[in-house]
């Protein structure tokens, strides 16, 4: 947070320098840049105020010339009503009906009329056309109060009955001859007035275009500058974004000025807080670790060529360490001043480093791990080349370190070898990608070869040694044919049984000594797959855990997605051959009576749920429905893990042998104080014959539906056999493609069992305590002697 804190602070800072380029400064820009954004929006507000101090001027204009127009009217309305008074005050010129010829109408302007108006308010004569009414008030609109005052009213505007306004002015005639009346009709007037706005309205907006046109052009200069610098600096802030996710810093290198530009991803990968434009060449050549070179010699190089570089090497970060980069750069020329500039980024290879180092130690200690194991074991890759081979294969093919090389061709490797001689080889199972034989060498001894193929396409190859197992066998099959030859005598001698009696009981003897035998090499078999499990597991545990860490990656990535899926295929066989082991040491313990069971009270409800819980995740993969029904509830008297392993085991096959889309139901029900435990599937089901197989050691149904189905063949011998030792039973009832029922039965917890448990548990813990005083007297009887 401290580094994004830093670089945001920086970005600020340094707004003067985007990637290296030094923008204009000074203190007139400083200015022009403070200033600017009043002056964004100040000029178009002068520019508004401007054109209407326009308008308004030119309001004020025409305004007053229409006051003007018409004061200057009603001045000469009033100075011709005058006029026209004096020349009709004679009796003869005002009974003359054409005034043209009394009064001097030339002077009349446009719109100006003159009427003559009787005595009784009638009108006489008018010029420059006959009056549209007989009297003067039905001239004028209604109401007009120069109509009733006349010459006392003085010149006054005043609205015409057939529509419009005009200046009238009025005086009386001499002898009360009557008056005249002067009229100018506002038409005229206006129309020169309305020419004149015309033309004001014409330059007010050609003005005004113009002004709006620098307006916009200024405003959008202004945002494309604002718009420019916003893409300069979210440019900036991608690419330092882009380089700080990347684990980057970009350089920029003026090489004749001797300064150095870094990014603000470069501060926060090495920590440092960047507080000026440019570094200087000292600074950084101060950081760079004395062993990896320094920038003197770095620019004498690149002062002899143009060349490119790509250099790993180590620099000091804030809080001292070494972090290790990788910078690629390359020459370029400024077109501005034609100075040369190392430009290029800087990535963080320390976790590559730290990454290699670790794949180094890890490959170290699986070849140890394989070294370590007691079989012959290779792996070949896809095209045939070594990959990894133990000491046990090298000696088994006679080869010499420097012939198994990692990397060379099945047949060279081979043809520096020797096959080992082989008298005679059995052939095994052969699944899909893996298969396993047994081979007899010449010296007597006996291999099982097991060979699996790869996800990548090579193979895997483990050979053990099972000599001695083969021997235990071959002595199991000869006591078998002795014991049947002596059944055999046995049958034959009943009829001399009286004159061979001694013979039958040294063959009686015999038989014994046989069984004795055969039971010996039964548990030597036991102790053999027990010391076998615990071998494998050791190094299978080494194994499994360094493919984990491989794959969880915690100390860094592995590079290819492919080690991944490597790491992962080799953690699941891990697990399952684990689990096989596991199941292996588990039945040698059952048989060899070894298992110790701790009986309580148990619900059956719980130990259910627990064991469909760990199946769960696989039945919602195949869609496949888990129905639980018990009458009532239901406690038994068992062993909890072993309860636990016999309801996964059955649960377990349940739902592996049931298609997409199928059912499970578990029910439950007390009979004749046992629980029976009914455990149905819709799988693929078990033919008649093969049902008495089942529960039987290493014992797998093989048909045409379950081949693809892998497992040990342990389980239900395990449940079985577990079931059994609690003093239950179970059963298996199937049907081909109909499904199969299996019935566990247990005891429940009575007051009879329950003494018995607590008796038992009573003896043991008084043998315990005998063996405990044991052996304390034996120690004592030690000391004393000592």
């Amino acid at each position: 947070m401290s580094g994004a804190v830093s670089a945001s602070l920086s970005a600020r800072a340094r707004a003067d320098t985007i990637l290296g380029i030094q923008r204009t400064t000074g203190t007139a820009q400083a200015r022009l840049i403070r200033a600017e954004t009043w002056l964004r929006y100040a000029l178009p507000a002068l520019l508004v105020v401007f054109m209407l101090t326009l308008l308004g001027v030119a309001v004020l204009q025409l305004r007053g010339r229409h006051d003007e127009a018409v004061r200057a009217a009603t001045r000469e309305v009033e100075a011709f009503a005058r006029l026209a008074a004096l020349a009709l005050s004679s009796e003869a010129a005002a009974t003359e009906t054409q005034l043209e010829r009394v009064l001097p109408v030339h002077l009349l302007p446009a719109g100006r009329e003159v009427l003559l108006i009787g005595p009784t308010g009638r009108i006489r004569a008018a010029y420059p056309r006959p009056a549209p009414s007989d009297t003067f008030a039905s001239y004028l609109a209604e109401g007009e109060p120069i109509a009733f005052l006349g010459e006392s009213a003085g010149a006054m505007t005043v609205n015409l009955q057939a529509g419009g306004q005009a200046v009238v002015a009025t005086r009386r005639l001499a002898d009360g001859l009557g008056e005249v009346a002067v009229l100018q009709r506002f038409e005229p007037l206006t129309a020169n007035w309305w020419r004149m706005f015309g033309h004001h309205a014409i330059s007010l907006s050609a003005i005004g275009l113009v002004l709006a046109g620098m307006a916009t052009a200024y405003i959008l200069q202004t945002q494309r500058a604002q718009a420019a610098d916003e893409v300069c600096d979210l440019v900036k802030q991608r690419l330092d974004t882009a380089l700080g996710r990347g684990r980057c810093g970009l350089w920029d290198w003026d090489i004749a000025r001797g300064t150095i530009f870094w990014s603000d991803s470069m501060y926060a990968l090495l920590g440092y807080t960047p507080e000026k434009d440019l570094l200087s060449f000292g600074d950084v050549n101060a950081l760079l670790h004395s062993e990896d070179g320094d920038l003197y010699s770095l620019a004498r190089h690149l002062a002899a060529s143009h060349a490119t570089v790509d250099h790993e090497f180590r620099i000091r970060d804030a809080s001292g360490d070494w972090i290790w980069l990788r910078t690629r750069a390359e020459i370029v020329e400024d077109a501005l001043d034609g100075s040369r500039h190392l430009v290029g980024i800087a990535m963080d290879v320390t976790e590559q480093r730290r990454l290699a180092e670790f794949t180094a130690t890890a490959d170290m200690r699986l070849r140890d791990a394989v070294e370590a194991i007691s079989e012959a074991f290779v792996l070949w890759d896809a095209g045939n080349r070594l990959v990894l081979c133990n000491s046990k294969f090298r000696d088994l093919h006679a080869l010499d370190s420097e012939d198994a090389v990692p990397g060379r061709r099945y047949d060279e490797i081979m043809g520096r070898g020797a096959l080992p001689p082989v008298r005679r080889g059995i052939p095994g199972a052969e699944r899909g990608t893996s298969r396993t034989f047994e081979v007899e060498l010449t010296d007597g001894r006996w291999l099982q070869v097991s060979e699996r193929r790869t996800k990548d396409g090579g193979y895997v190859s483990v050979g053990t040694d099972i000599t001695s197992l083969k021997r235990h066998q071959e002595q199991l099959v000869a006591s078998e044919r002795e014991l049947i030859e002596t059944v055999k005598d046995l049958k034959r001698s009943r009829r001399t049984l009286e004159t061979q009696t001694q013979q039958l009981a040294d063959l009686a003897e015999r038989h014994l000594d046989q069984k004795a035998r055969a039971e010996i090499a039964n548990q030597a078999k036991s102790e053999f797959l027990a010391n076998m499990s615990h071998e494998l597991r050791t190094p299978l545990n080494a194994i499994m855990g360094f493919a984990e860490l491989m794959e969880s990656e915690v100390y860094g990535s592995l590079g290819s997605p492919r080690y991944a899926d490597y790491c992962r295929d080799i953690q699941q066989s891990g697990t399952y051959l684990l689990s096989v082991i596991d199941d292996i040491l588990h039945m040698s313990r059952i048989e060899a009576n070894r298992v110790k069971l701790v009986r309580r009270e148990i619900g059956l409800d719980a130990a259910i749920a627990a064991a469909v819980t760990l199946v769960s995740k696989e039945a919602a993969s195949k869609s496949v429905a888990i129905d639980i029904e018990l009458a009532g509830t239901l406690n038994v008297l068992a062993d909890e893990r072993a309860l636990h392993q016999i309801l996964l085991n059955i649960i377990q096959n349940a739902v592996k042998f049931t298609p997409e889309g199928g059912r499970v139901a578990l029910r439950g029900r007390s009979c004749n104080g046992f629980a029976h435990l009914f455990i149905g599937d819709t799988g693929i089901g078990i033919p008649k014959a093969a049902i008495s197989k089942l529960g039987r050691p290493f014992e797998q149904v093989e048909t045409n539906l379950t081949r693809s189905y892998k497992g040990s063949g342990l389980g239900l011998a395990i449940a079985r056999s577990t079931a059994e030792l609690h003093g239950g039973s179970l059963r298996i009832r199937s049907e081909e493609g109909v499904g199969t029922l299996v019935l566990v039965r247990l005891p429940m917890p009575t007051p009879a069992r329950l003494a018995e448990i607590a008796r038992d548990t009573e003896r043991d813990t008084l043998a315990a305590i005998s063996e405990l005083a044991g052996v304390t007297r034996a120690k004592g009887g030690t000391i004393a002697a000592l």
